[in-house]
């Protein structure tokens, strides 16, 4: 699989578009000359959009914007129709969009279902309205899940989060498995996994990367075929990341406790 149907002509979705991560792999994808379709809540999607025609090889009939809650199904298939209606096409499917909650088991219910709404049922959503869309074309096209680190380390702290990332990445593997296997022109699943990222309305960090180098880093390795996309940033490198989650697996492979690398009996062991 390459990044080459990520060309001049064909159309992006992302949701999550209106900042960070979404925001930039609009501006790149634009750049390329692909119709881009942008989705979103946030009060910053129109103003995301008129930026995206700016550098669009199209202008502003090449990008278009929809209101889309990815927690509700019917909106996905209206962003679906709104797609295929407009542009025809959808070459690349990026499920980016996300809340984030901090707590733990005993938050409230409602911070629970929402997370997961987003976080889990969204991209779900996302692959029933658009992959039927997308197969019966009979074109090369890619679905990209934006997970986390936190989903495959699973470090104390954010377990409504943790949780919602952990279903994605079972999820999108199970996702790409099926579709590997399946006759016709190929259609991908990835999983990118960003590191520590400045997004939205925050100031940049000292050992944070931009949003635009995920995306950047996220287009590389689609056009590897790596289905693992884990990006390091100027604090974590791969090796880092490489060393936790392979100590991760071995907590169950060595019989150790659970997240033993923050468990006062093996941290130093860790370290």
């Amino acid at each position: 699989m390459s990044d080459q149907m990520l060309t001049k002509g064909r159309t992006a979705v992302i949701t999550g578009a209106a900042s960070g991560i979404g925001r930039a792999a609009a501006l790149r994808l634009a750049a390329r000359g692909m119709n881009i379709v942008l989705a979103d809540v946030a009060p910053e999607l129109d103003a995301t959009a008129a930026d995206v025609a700016k550098v669009a090889l199209g202008g502003v009939d090449a990008v278009m914007s929809v209101r889309t809650d990815v927690a509700k199904p019917a909106d996905l298939e209206a962003l679906a129709a709104a797609t295929y209606d407009r542009f025809g096409d959808c070459a690349l499917l990026m499920n980016n969009a996300a809340v984030r909650v901090k707590g733990g088991q005993d938050e409230s219910m409602d911070d629970w279902y929402r997370t997961m709404d987003v976080n889990f049922w969204g991209p779900v959503h996302g692959e029933r309205a658009f992959l039927p869309r997308m197969q019966a074309a009979g074109k090369e096209a890619v679905v990209i899940n934006t997970g986390s680190k936190q989903g495959i380390t699973n470090p104390p702290g954010n377990v409504i989060y943790n949780v919602t990332k952990s279903a994605l990445k079972t999820y999108t593997e199970q996702l790409e498995h099926r579709l590997r296997s399946e006759p016709g022109p190929r259609i991908a699943a990835y999983l990118l996994v960003p590191g520590w990222t400045t997004t939205g309305k925050d100031l940049p960090k000292p050992g944070a990367w931009s949003a635009d180098q995920v995306a950047v880093f996220m287009l590389d390795a689609i056009a590897e075929g790596q289905f693992y996309i884990i990006c390091p940033d100027d604090d974590v490198t791969t090796e880092m990341d490489n060393r936790r989650i392979l100590w991760g697996a071995g907590d169950l492979a060595e019989k150790r406790p659970p997240l033993s690398r923050w468990h006062a009996d093996w941290k130093d062991k860790f370290q």
